[in-house]
């Protein structure tokens, strides 16, 4: 019976940690296209009950949206044939501020071209930024994953905010996890760092 109790104050323990960090969606697991349909459900409905401003909304939508895609696309844990990524996906709002956050694993090999590109992407202003998007329509390539390299790029320009990153190691020392905050304004024009 303790071993019971003892599961349930960690329960109701992470639930507090969650809700203090003002996350009101949480999922680890595999990523389908019906899993990201039911993810945008869900936060839909939850901005609904906050009454959340239209422009606000389609912000949070669309990132919530790029972020999944990312995910799905370029997870380095994705069966191609089922396209199907694995990964960690929150989303909660906080002091004004929506925050959505992944994690997905990534290899050792990838995380210096990745950083490379995120910190050329916030290292751009905004009229930097919609020029380094047409171009890539124009110029980038499709990888085997399906992606042109628009995802983070388009992030950025929604949000008018730097992307928020880290690679941690996992135990076998060849795969990381590739951490990506990305932070809405709940104040449809407000979009300074």
């Amino acid at each position: 019976m303790s071993a019971d109790i003892n599961f349930i104050k960690s329960v109701l323990s992470l639930h507090d940690e969650m809700a203090s960090n003002g996350f009101s969606l949480v999922y680890e697991g595999e990523f389908s296209h019906e899993v990201m349909k039911m993810f945008t459900s869900m936060a839909e409905r939850d901005m609904d009950k906050t009454n959340e401003e239209k422009a606000v909304k389609r912000k949070v939508f669309h990132v919530m949206v790029e972020c999944l895609q990312n995910m799905t696309k370029h997870s380095d844990d994705f069966d191609i044939e089922e396209r199907i990524g694995n990964g960690l996906f929150i989303v909660g709002k906080k002091d004004g501020i929506w925050n959505v956050i992944t994690a997905n694993k990534i290899l050792k090999e990838r995380i210096d071209d990745l950083k490379k590109s995120i910190d050329t992407i916030n290292s751009l202003n905004k009229d930097e930024l919609n020029s380094l998007y047409k171009k890539q329509i124009r110029e980038g390539s499709i990888s085997e994953k399906g992606g042109a390299g628009l995802g983070l790029i388009d992030i950025a320009r929604k949000t008018g905010r730097k992307l928020d990153y880290q690679f941690l190691p996992l135990e076998d020392n060849k795969n990381f996890f590739f951490l990506l905050k990305v932070r809405i304004s709940s104040k449809p024009d407000d979009d300074d760092e």
